[in-house]
């Protein structure tokens, strides 16, 4: 088995797939059956890739006493405050919500935060409707 890095084209998605032999691979590629899983498109190639090196389990641990790891956890912190105070909680109807705002022209209505599938994410972008992933972090430290 050989772990490729791929990349699609056209919406630079970067992504890793499997693959029995690098044969198998260029003859995926030959028959186009390689696909983007965000946009579909078959413009995927290889990238550049380091070797794998066997890690033990403590070398992927995140040091949390590292002090880049707390000031940009305090930075996700800080934006997650801000978006909670300033938007509207929408929960799993985000897709729903931002299209009724941007067919109904609500200009004047708060902006609004909640949870979507990518399939969602894909579909409001196909329409035109602009929307931004955020990775939400708990607070774990006490």
């Amino acid at each position: 088995m050989i772990k490729y890095k791929l990349i699609c084209k056209d919406c630079e998605n970067l992504f890793d797939s499997w693959f029995s032999s690098s044969r198998e691979y260029e003859k995926l590629k030959k028959k186009k059956y390689l696909n983007c899983h965000m946009c579909n498109s078959l413009s995927v190639e290889k990238t550049l890739m380091s070797p794998s090196i066997l890690k033990s389990k403590d070398d992927y641990k995140i040091n949390v006493k590292n002090e880049k790891y707390k000031k940009i956890n305090k930075t996700i912190s800080k934006y997650q405050k801000f978006i909670k105070k300033n938007l509207k909680y929408v929960g799993e109807n985000f897709a729903y919500e931002a299209r009724s705002i941007h067919y109904k022209d609500k200009k004047t209505s708060k902006g609004i935060y909640g949870t979507a599938s990518k399939e969602d994410l894909k579909e409001l972008k196909e329409e035109g409707i602009e929307t931004e992933m955020i990775h939400w972090v708990k607070n774990t430290v006490n």
